[in-house]
């Protein structure tokens, strides 16, 4: 496993964790790598300097523990599911309905749908309430 330092287009950063450094750079070119804050797809890795083991003792990497990583995924899909179960599906046109709901000139009711990293900054910075929906779950085939 390796774990590279990554920063989307809106310099949110966050770690990845790849079974080696071409399983990324595979995953990268699918489009399978995005950041968690916002969903943008354009990553990249991030200077790092190398964990060598020196004669000083070094304190291990915590462990996962199974059953709290399975709740949060849990819990994510649920998020999801309700979303996509209550809320209205917008598609791309998601930005410029969540600036009239914003505005007041839409009725104000639970939307999804995709924008562009540059529309939700834009949402953002005009102080529009958005969220990136947590992404569905990978299928068994796409993941290594």
């Amino acid at each position: 496993m390796i774990k590279y330092a990554l920063q989307c287009d809106h310099a949110h950063e966050f770690e990845g964790w790849f079974g080696s450094s071409t399983d990324y750079d595979d995953q990268a070119a699918r489009g399978l790598v995005e950041c968690p804050v916002c969903g943008s797809h354009g990553v990249s890795k991030q200077i790092m300097a190398p964990a060598v083991a020196g004669t000083k003792a070094q304190r291990a990497a915590p462990e996962v523990d199974p059953k709290m990583r399975e709740m949060m995924m849990t819990a994510m899909g649920e998020v999801r599911r309700h979303v996509e179960d209550n809320f209205d599906y917008v598609g791309d046109a998601f930005a410029k309905e969540a600036r009239a709901i914003h505005e007041g000139k839409s009725e104000d009711r639970g939307i999804y749908g995709e924008a562009s990293p540059t529309e939700v900054k834009a949402l953002v910075e005009d102080g529009v309430k958005v969220a990136a929906l947590p992404p569905a779950a990978p299928k068994k085939t796409d993941v290594n």
